[in-house]
């Protein structure tokens, strides 16, 4: 299992903010002491400008270097786009371990997938995942699958591939809940809304239909939006999930048989080191 970080992503904070330096450099030191998984570390590249704008218009690029905050909860930090560039370089670098059969984890920050074509929101500033989907049906992929299981909707993801070929987005998310979209599904972008405070084990049937759409969909490579917001104890939204839970759909989709590539996007919670874990335990069949 090969881990992308960088230290530089722990760098960045703004007070009592829950997207804080703790999501990186808490998993890093609970996966150091974990000698079973054989973990390598390697830093990632700074995506180049023309795969980011595969997603995002010239003006949001640019609008990313621009010292003034984006929206109330999406803060301008000096050096951001740097920060930004390098979350997307880790989900490229994912891709790339996965079509090479490597299992892979990319755990850094800023998170990625409520970014639109034309804005930084909701803690976002580049699509990153959507970016590596793009690039994987760039370099030869026929039909690339994005699974999303963090508690809230990836706007910015579906508005980044909603009605490409060859790509499909599979969101499992609370509704209602922040942004407040992905309660329809139409055309390549299928949405699987789970009621705020649903029992453990419906949700887990919401996400069993989700999985099962994915797999019907025979994607030849899977691209992950891990998000673990939706566990029992994250302050940010109302669900039940635990750390079981996490493991099951890293094992799940590790049966796939299909190049897995993962990126953390949300989870806040104190236990976060615990559900990324548990997760990556799933995907090597720990």
């Amino acid at each position: 299992m090969t881990i992308i970080t960088d230290e530089r992503c722990t760098a960045y904070h703004s007070p009592g903010h829950p997207e804080r330096p703790f999501r990186v450099n808490g998993p890093v030191k609970k996966l150091k002491l974990q000698t079973d998984l054989k973990l390598q570390w390697i830093k990632p590249e700074p995506a180049p400008k023309a795969k980011v704008l595969y997603a995002h218009t010239t003006n949001h690029f640019q609008r990313l270097a621009e010292s003034h905050d984006f929206d109330g909860d999406t803060a301008y930090h000096e050096g951001i786009r740097d920060h930004a560039l390098r979350s997307v370089g880790g989900a490229l670098k994912a891709l790339d371990l996965a079509k090479a059969g490597k299992p892979n984890f990319s755990l850094l920050r800023p998170p990625g997938h409520h970014a639109t074509k034309e804005r930084a929101m909701g803690f976002c500033y580049l699509g990153s995942v959507a970016i590596a989907a793009l690039e994987a049906k760039a370099t030869g992929s026929k039909k690339v699958a994005v699974l999303d299981f963090d508690v809230h909707h990836g706007n910015g993801t579906e508005d980044i591939l909603a009605n490409r070929d060859g790509v499909a987005f599979f969101s499992i998310h609370q509704h209602p809940a922040y942004p407040g979209t992905g309660t329809e599904s139409f055309d390549n972008c299928r949405n699987y809304t789970a009621r705020p405070n649903l029992p453990r084990e419906d949700y887990r049937k919401v996400a069993e239909r989700a999985v099962a759409d994915l797999k019907a969909y025979s994607p030849d490579v899977v691209i992950v939006s891990a998000g673990f917001d939706a566990y029992a104890g994250d302050p940010l939204c109302n669900q039940k999930l635990s750390a079981e839970d996490f493991r099951w759909f890293g094992k799940t989709l590790a049966c796939l048989g299909v190049p897995v590539a993962s990126a953390m996007e949300g989870g806040y919670s104190d236990d976060l080191p615990d559900l990324v874990l548990s997760y990556l335990r799933g995907l090597t069949g720990k």
